[in-house]
Order: structure tokens, then C-alpha cells, then sequence
């Protein structure tokens, strides 16, 4: 989903993630997750997960990192402490985090390394659908080419459906299969991304693509 700041993109992301109220409703395999019954909606929470654009401010302090990708096992699986250990073990080996570092506290964490903890986070829980809300805006040029491929690996291994949220269209081209147009918290255009990239219907879209990548040599 791409668009100009403001125009709705993590205000959807967020709808279909659950965590915000909405007016209407919102279809995930064919079934309205508004009309979930609560085991219904839990099962749902574990398959739909979200990744936010502050790395920081989505991890607890107070929390080791070991603790925090864990978290979700104790809502959603019945596991022995082994299991577990395992399972934490797998999925911070998946995010390239030495397991042994567990034991550590966020701040002790880059930003890029945050974010491939809160990967972690909802990775463990076996997602089919993970939402991406503008995943690498806060992380160095660099990091974010580092962590674009983790996702890209992380995509093909697990065989997950990612909707990644963004104003920089030039991680959205390396990125997206097909891309919505967002405007005013409505979608104006939306088909395969190197349609709408080569031949943008909507005089919106044209001004959107051409101000993000009039100079990029990407």
C-alpha cells in the first residue's frame, strides 16, 4: 500500500491487524473478522500478525529479548520450557540473532537488530499474513537493503503473504507483486506493481511516482 503521509495506509493496517475500531467490514478468507466469535478472533490473532515502523517503541524495556518473541507462545501454544527455548532459539537463528544473546534487553540492541527482534516476535507464531507497517523508515539506507532482504528470505521460507505499508517507493518496487493506491484513506488505483509503476491510471498516482523516483537510480 503506497501513498502520501496522512492518506491512511497504517490506519488500514492496523484495522485489519484488529487493533483499532472500524466502521464496514473486513474479509480474511472470506470470513468477516469483525463477526468473530472470541476463540474465532484468537486463532485469527496468531495468523494475522503486524511489524511497526519504531523498533524501539514496540518492544518492552523491561523485557529480555528472549522474553519478548516467547511472549506469544504462552497466549497461543502449550509448550514445555525446552519447546519453547527452542522455538526462540529457531526463530532468532531465522532473524540472523545469535540465540545467545536472549538474555539482553532491547537497548542493548541497533535499531536494525530491534527490528529483526520484532520480526521474531511475530514469526514464532507461525503467521500466514504478516502486515508491515513501514518496517525499515526509521533504519540507516544500509540497514534497510539488510533488512528488505531478511523479509525477502524470511517471504520464501515460510511462504508468507506480506501487505507492506510505505511512502518509499523505491523499497515498494524492489518489494511488491501488486500495490494499492491510498488517498484521503481511500483506494484510488491498484493492480500488478509493474503496471501500475510503467502506467499509472490516476493523476495522483503519476504525481505520487514521479516525486519519490524522478532521481532514483534504484
Amino acid at each position: 500500500i503506497i501513498g502520501q503521509s496522512g492518506s491512511g495506509k497504517s490506519t488500514l493496517g492496523k484495522a485489519l491487524a484488529g487493533l483499532i475500531n472500524y466502521d464496514g467490514s473486513v474479509e480474511y478468507q472470506g470470513n468477516d473478522i469483525g463477526a468473530l466469535n472470541p476463540k474465532e478472533s484468537k486463532l485469527l490473532k496468531k495468523d494475522i500478525q503486524i511489524i511497526f515502523q519504531d523498533p524501539y517503541g514496540s518492544l518492552s524495556p523491561r523485557m529480555t529479548i528472549g522474553e519478548i518473541v516467547g511472549e506469544g507462545l504462552d497466549v497461543h501454544f502449550s509448550l514445555n520450557a525446552k519447546e519453547k527455548e527452542e522455538r526462540i532459539t529457531e526463530c532468532l537463528n531465522a532473524v540472523e540473532i545469535n540465540p545467545d544473546q536472549r538474555f539482553k534487553y532491547p537497548h542493548e540492541f541497533s535499531g536494525g537488530q530491534r527490528q529483526r527482534v520484532a520480526i521474531a516476535r511475530s514469526l514464532i507464531l507461525n503467521p500466514a499474513f504478516m502486515i508491515l507497517d513501514e518496517p525499515t523508515s526509521a533504519l540507516d539506507r544500509s540497514i534497510q537493503i539488510q533488512v528488505i532482504e531478511l523479509l525477502k528470505n524470511l517471504q520464501e521460507k515460510f511462504q508468507l503473504t506480506y501487505l507492506f505499508i510505505s511512502h518509499d517507493l523505491k523499497v515498494v518496487r524492489s518489494m511488491s507483486d501488486y500495490i494499492f493506491v491510498m488517498q484521503n484513506g481511500v483506494i484510488v488505483e491498484s493492480g500488478p506493481a509493474n503496471e501500475v509503476f510503467s502506467n499509472p491510471e490516476q493523476d495522483y498516482t503519476d504525481k505520487l511516482l514521479n516525486a519519490a523516483l524522478k532521481y532514483s537510480t534504484v
